[in-house]
C-alpha cells in the first residue's frame, strides 16, 4: 500500500488484517504530519485514507458487517495495535481515529438506540469513512448541556468545550452527552442521555478555537448546541458503564502514547542514518558510535517493554471473566497507561540527544513528537494513576475513582 493505492479497497477480512493495513499506511500518513502540526489542520486526507483502507471495520459489530465480536471491548487488542500504528505516523490522526472507535462502542452497545439507526451508522462507517466525535467535556463552559422532550424528538442546548475529531465537519456525527430534563425542569432529577447530531446542522456552532502546543490536528474545539432538534431514533439513554471500561480506556491512552514514542524513535533513526554523523569526531560515523548505539538500545528497550505490557493487558481484556475481576483489570490498565506514557515522554524528549542541533530545524519538526506526547500525557495525571495503583497494592481493593480521577 502506498500513496498511489486505489481508493476503496475491499474491506479487511480479519482483525489482524486491520492492524497490517494500518502498519502499511504509516509512511503514507506520516507525509502530512509536519503540515498537520505546523498549521493545526484537521488530518482530512489521513482520515479519508484510513476509511478507504477499511480500518473502521474493527469498530463495527459482526451483526452489522464488522469484525468486532464478543464483549463490549472485543477485538480491543487489535484496536490498540491499530491505534499505535496510526499514532506513530501522526499523533493527531491516531487520536481522531480512536475517538470514532470509542464512540462506536457506546453507540453499538446501547439497547436504547434504534436498530435501523445502528444499521445506517455501520454502513456510513464502512462505506463513507464517517467520523464520530465524543462530545462530553463541559469544564470551562456555561454549565450542563440539557435536553427537553418535544413532539417527535428532543431539543439539545448548551456548550461542550472539548470535541476531538470534529475538524472534518460535514455529515460527521457528534455523540453529545447531556442531562435530559423531566417535567419539573430540574437538573437534580435529570437523567443522562446521548444524542447523535450531524456537524453540518445549522443550529450547531463550531468555534474553531483549538490552538494547543501539541495534538494540534485533533481539532478539539468548542461546540455550542443552540436548541438543536434531534429526532426520535437518534438519541438514547446512557447505560451503566461496562465494568471493564477503565481498563479499556487506559489502554487507549497507552496505545496513543506508545505510538507517538515509537514514531519519534523511528524518525530519529531515519535522521541519524541519513546524516550518519557521530556524537564525537573520534567515532567517524554514527554507525561506529557506541554512545549512540547505547542510547538507541535503551530507548528501544523501554518502548518494547511498555508495548509488551500493553498487549498483554489487551489480550486479557478479550476474556475478562477468565483473567481477573474488573478491579484488577482496571489496575492493569492503569499500569499500562503509566508505562507507555513514561516511555513515550522519555523517548520523545531524548531524541535530540541522538539527532543533534541540526534536527531542531522546523524543516523536520521532530519536536512535534514531544509536544504531542506532552499534550496528551497531561490529559489526566500519571501521579494519580500511580497513587491509585499503590493504594490497590496496599489494600487489594479499588479505591473510590472520583477521589483520583475527574469523571
Amino acid at each position: 500500500m502506498n500513496a498511489h493505492t486505489p481508493a476503496h479497497l475491499a474491506l479487511p477480512t480479519s482483525r489482524q488484517e486491520v492492524v497490517d493495513r494500518a502498519r502499511a499506511l504509516r509512511l503514507v500518513l506520516a507525509e502530512d504530519a509536519i503540515a498537520i502540526d505546523a498549521e493545526g489542520q484537521d488530518p482530512t486526507r489521513n482520515m479519508r485514507l484510513i476509511g478507504e483502507a477499511g480500518l473502521h471495520r474493527i469498530n463495527v459489530p459482526v451483526e452489522f458487517g464488522g469484525l468486532w465480536d464478543g464483549p463490549s471491548f472485543g477485538a480491543w487488542r487489535q484496536v490498540i495495535e491499530t491505534l499505535a500504528e496510526l499514532s506513530a505516523a501522526d499523533g493527531s490522526t491516531g487520536q481522531c481515529w480512536v475517538s470514532t472507535a470509542l464512540v462506536s462502542r457506546e453507540i453499538f452497545t446501547s439497547e436504547g438506540l434504534a436498530r435501523d439507526t445502528k444499521e445506517q451508522l455501520a454502513d456510513e462507517l464502512l462505506q463513507e469513512s464517517r467520523r464520530f466525535v465524543a462530545s462530553n467535556a463541559e469544564t470551562g463552559g456555561t454549565g450542563r448541556v440539557v435536553g427537553r422532550r418535544v413532539p417527535g424528538g428532543l431539543i439539545v442546548s448548551g456548550v461542550k468545550t472539548f470535541n476531538t475529531n470534529s475538524g472534518g465537519g460535514g455529515r460527521d456525527i457528534s455523540c453529545v452527552s447531556f442531562a435530559l430534563l423531566g417535567d419539573d425542569e430540574q437538573l437534580e432529577t435529570a437523567t443522562r442521555h446521548h444524542a447523535l447530531i450531524r456537524l453540518d446542522d445549522p443550529a450547531l456552532e463550531a468555534h474553531h478555537n483549538w490552538d494547543n502546543m501539541g495534538q494540534r490536528g485533533t481539532y478539539s474545539q468548542t461546540i455550542t448546541y443552540r436548541d438543536v432538534f434531534v429526532p426520535d431514533g437518534w438519541h438514547f439513554p446512557a447505560h451503566l458503564a461496562d465494568p471493564y471500561f477503565f481498563c479499556a480506556a487506559m489502554l487507549l491512552h497507552a496505545g496513543l502514547l506508545q505510538g507517538i514514542g515509537e514514531g519519534a524513535l523511528e524518525a530519529a533513526v531515519a535522521f541519524v542514518r541519513q546524516l550518519n554523523r557521530p556524537s564525537m569526531p573520534k567515532f567517524g560515523t554514527a554507525s561506529n558510535d557506541p554512545l549512540m548505539h547505547r542510547q538507541l538500545g535503551e530507548l528501544s528497550t523501554e518502548l518494547a517493554a511498555s508495548r509488551a505490557l500493553m498487549i498483554a493487558v489487551a489480550d486479557q481484556l478479550e476474556a475478562p471473566g477468565l483473567s481477573a475481576k474488573p478491579e484488577e483489570m482496571a489496575i492493569r490498565g492503569f499500569r499500562s497507561k503509566v508505562a507507555s506514557t513514561r516511555a513515550g515522554l522519555d523517548v520523545t524528549s531524548r531524541i535530540h540527544d541522538l539527532t543533534g542541533a541540526r534536527s531542531t530545524s522546523n524543516t523536520y519538526r521532530l519536536d512535534r513528537f514531544w509536544r504531542n506526547a506532552r499534550t496528551f500525557g497531561s490529559h489526566d495525571s500519571v501521579d494519580a494513576k500511580n497513587a491509585f495503583i499503590g493504594a490497590f497494592e496496599l489494600d487489594g481493593t479499588l479505591p473510590s475513582v472520583p477521589d483520583y480521577i475527574r469523571i
